[in-house]
């Protein structure tokens, strides 16, 4: 299943919210695997701040946040920034420490801009799979974010036109934002897997079945062993 059998299973899935991440790390937990969701970690590192305003769970992390014109965004898009690498930084330093541990990590989509140092021990530690979502899916991501909204850093990628609201603006611009981060997911990634070929796999069994977890495995090691399939050089542990 593992394609590493000498080595201990350390997965790190990366992409943009909505494209799968939390949902396949659960599953891949369901057969046996550590797991540690970086949203989880972040929102507690907020906690004081969240609870101050009254806001608690992951969209309340995004509603404490709030949208992109708000003249406090860009502060808290800093301090949620500052929490994500400090969580990163210390899930990889227990890794560099303990050489066998597994893991399975759900990311954020804004771990592209930890900065390059946290991405090179990311990368060495971790084999890093990018949950690709196609051109014609972009719509369901912007419509889940829409409805659902979670953490997203924009970094000045929200460009508001006069006349035009926030939601209005959401729509033209998330476009924008995904083919800015898709090339970065790709230089991150060993491999990328996309998205339409996971809904092929049993995911409809319950959280608490192995097989989904087990299926989504072997579909990462057939992609790093048939040549042509987005697979790059195994990470160097």
């Amino acid at each position: 299943m593992w394609p590493y059998s000498d080595k201990p299973l350390r997965l790190a899935l990366v992409g943009m919210s909505g494209s799968g991440k939390s949902f396949w790390t659960r599953r891949i937990a369901s057969a046996g695997y550590p797991s540690i969701s970086c949203d989880a970690q972040i929102e507690e590192r907020l906690n004081s701040q969240l609870q101050s305003g009254g806001f608690a769970g992951i969209n309340g992390v995004a509603a404490w946040m709030g949208w992109p014109d708000r003249s406090n965004y860009a502060e808290r898009e800093a301090a949620y920034l500052a929490e994500e690498i400090s969580a990163l930084d210390e899930v990889l330093t227990s890794l560099e420490k303990n050489p066998q541990q597994d893991l399975v990590l759900d990311t954020t989509g804004s771990v592209i801009y930890v900065g390059n140092h946290l991405l090179h021990r990311l990368r060495k530690q971790m084999l890093v799979v990018y949950l690709a979502a196609s051109l014609d899916e972009q719509q369901l991501l912007i419509q889940r974010y829409l409805e659902d909204p979670k953490p997203v850093l924009w970094r000045g990628a929200f460009s508001p036109r006069p006349g035009e609201s926030p939601r209005e603006t959401v729509a033209r611009c998330y476009p924008a934002l995904i083919a800015a981060r898709r090339q970065s997911y790709e230089a991150l990634a060993h491999c990328s897997i996309p998205v339409a070929e996971l809904r092929e796999l049993p995911s409809n069994d319950a959280e608490t079945s192995p097989t989904a977890g087990k299926a989504f495995l072997e579909k990462v090691k057939h992609r790093l062993e048939s040549p042509g399939k987005s697979a790059k050089a195994e990470p160097r542990r």
